[in-house]
């Protein structure tokens, strides 16, 4: 085996066991390399298709049960409502609200304005980020706010009638 016989240990003139050569050893580290960078590849893959969210930029926009206008409206939605975007198709938008409801929205009515919705059956807006703070007013489920700013948990919010306090995390969507 005089071509291969670096790949072999040898005891006077018969081979043992074969030894790991540098280009076995090249090999799994380029396999390990490959495989890691297909598992962070995969993991960043995941992060960009975690849940984008979207909110209602107009008045009022309407949630259509298909991909164009010709399509009914299954409900109407105000300024500032947060939506998951499930995927898009050319200047549609399907997506899903806080309550799992799914529909399509035109790219038109949506924008990147951080909001929350609330999803409690009370929901106290305080004049402070502290749960001692004066309470300023109180609204049930489903209304929808811009952010303005976050303090830990606390969320400076915003309605669309210019309403504003301060309400915690835990209470919204």
């Amino acid at each position: 085996m005089p071509t291969w016989s670096f790949l072999w240990e040898s005891k006077g003139d018969r081979p043992v066991a074969p030894t790991v050569c540098w280009c076995v050893r090249v090999a799994m580290k380029i396999k390990c390399l490959c495989f890691y960078g297909i598992m962070a590849f995969l993991l960043l893959c995941g992060a960009a298709q975690a849940e984008q969210r979207m909110s209602v930029s107009v008045t009022e926009a309407k949630i259509r049960s298909g991909a164009g206008n010709n399509f009914d409206v299954l409900w109407k939605s105000e300024k500032y409502f947060p939506l998951a975007v499930i995927k898009k198709i050319g200047e549609w938008y399907q997506v899903k609200d806080f309550e799992g409801d799914q529909g399509w929205v035109h790219r038109s009515m949506v924008g990147n304005t951080p909001s929350v919705i609330t999803i409690k059956d009370k929901n106290s807006l305080r004049s402070e980020p502290k749960a001692d703070a004066k309470a300023l007013f109180s609204v049930g489920p489903g209304i929808p706010f811009k952010v303005l700013k976050r303090n830990n948990k606390w969320i400076l919010v915003e309605h669309a009638d210019g309403d504003k306090g301060w309400i915690h995390e835990s209470t919204v969507w």
